[in-house]
């Protein structure tokens, strides 16, 4: 069993201190205020509610929500999701700066969740960003969006309901790890929630991803991409949308299952962290496509546009492609997946009607594409493991060339001595 929801957040916009334009995200409250001792607070927080700056608005805007995903030094990952809300403020930053510190203040009182009333705003009026976060070791994205989306309701419907009781209820559920069961959990607002754990906790949870990542992308494009991030390469996404952002890093992730990918991964990349992109190791990261400019002089990292469907690839760069024949046999199959009437277009009496799997079945299907690949790749894989006993323990080493000739990629001649 492990918690559903490890902290609840609430940041709004602040001035910044050297009394810039632009804004910054200051923590009105945090639930629990004490760190848990095997799961830290995450440090950076305020960067990641608000990617492309906090800043203040002409009008209010609907409620956003998006998930963004913190790596520790431990490399384990850490699910925050967000969302954000506009409650109108002063025009001037010195009312919003008077405005944020009052909010500290009374949030402060009593230990009570600091959201302050929502009014009509007036004429001119400026609007400024609060974000509701949860943070999870637990990728329950719609559980999330559901339990955010209800304490948000609460706040704006003045439902008579305790929202430090919801919030309690939220911190103190816990889920079983894996399994494949469904439990019921309720925050005690009269909803009723359905969270199914995924088989095994090392089986990634794709939903619909892949699935989207191919129909932004094209089966070309995909492939590409999948091949770049076996060869470390560094893969960059661009969209307007921070939740496709992250949908397209969790799908590029899923089609390396079972391998696990251990770079620098970051689905939504804050502006202010855009150095990032120059690091010299591969990565996978995900940039709202408002900074692409920033991204014109990378000479070394692969850009996938999600919102043009182009993958552009640098001269200096070069992705070696599958092995025939399973790089046609991937590429028909794919086609097959992806457009089930492909198959029958030349047919002189085609039936009347194909049905078609649904979004989150292409999905599966999808997936089970590339799980076979890597059974036809690595198969055979343990002749080339030579174990080596001269040392006080077992080592294990892998026979490269060995390895190669095995699976008709070069090295032929040498195929029968290392497997025997």
């Amino acid at each position: 069993m492990a918690r559903l929801a490890d902290y609840f957040v609430l940041v709004a916009f602040g001035p910044h201190p050297r009394g810039s334009g632009e804004g910054q995200g200051h923590i009105l409250q945090r639930f629990p205020e004490k760190d848990w001792e095997d799961n830290p607070f995450p440090q950076g927080i305020e960067l990641f509610c608000q990617p492309s700056g906090w800043q203040l608005c002409p009008e209010r805007n609907p409620p956003t929500f998006f998930v963004a995903v913190l790596t520790d030094i431990n490399s384990e990952r850490h699910y925050c999701a967000c969302l954000t809300f506009w409650e109108p403020v002063e025009p001037i930053q010195e009312a919003a700066c008077s405005e944020d510190a009052t909010d500290r203040e009374e949030a402060a009182e009593g230990g009570r969740v600091g959201l302050s009333p929502t009014a009509p705003a007036p004429t001119g009026q400026l609007f400024a960003p609060k974000t509701l976060v949860l943070v999870s070791r637990l990728d329950h994205a719609e559980v999330f969006r559901n339990s955010l989306g209800l304490i948000y309701a609460i706040h704006v419907e003045g439902l008579n309901v305790c929202l430090e009781n919801v919030v309690g209820n939220l911190l103190t559920c816990t889920v079983p790890l894996a399994g494949g069961s469904q439990r019921t959990i309720s925050l005690g607002a009269g909803d009723r929630q359905v969270i199914q754990t995924p088989l095994a906790d090392s089986l990634p949870v794709s939903r619909c991803s892949v699935a989207l990542l191919f129909r932004q992308l094209g089966i070309t494009n995909v492939l590409s991409l999948f091949c770049a991030a076996l060869t470390e390469h560094k893969v960059l996404f661009l969209s307007r949308s921070y939740q496709r952002l992250s949908d397209a890093c969790r799908g590029l992730l899923a089609l390396l299952f079972p391998l696990r990918y251990s770079f620098t991964y970051v689905p939504i990349l804050p502006a202010q962290l855009l150095e990032v992109l120059s690091t010299p190791t591969p990565f996978i990261i995900g940039v709202h496509a408002a900074f692409q400019a920033e991204t014109q002089e990378l000479l070394d990292v692969i850009v996938a546009d999600l919102d043009g469907g182009t993958v552009t690839v640098p001269e200096c760069v070069h992705i070696p492609p599958l092995p025939e024949p399973l790089q046609s046999q991937t590429h028909s199959v794919l086609s097959m997946v992806l457009d089930p009437e492909l198959e029958l277009a030349d047919l002189a009496f085609p039936p009347p009607t194909t049905s078609t799997s649904s979004l989150k079945m292409q999905d599966k299907e999808l997936r089970a594409v590339f799980l076979r690949l890597f059974a036809q790749l690595l198969q055979g894989y343990r002749w080339c493991l030579h174990v080596v006993r001269v040392h006080p323990e077992p080592v294990i080493r892998f026979h490269k060339v060995g390895r190669l000739g095995s699976a008709g990629l070069g090295g032929g001649d040498r195929r029968q001595s290392h497997r025997g």
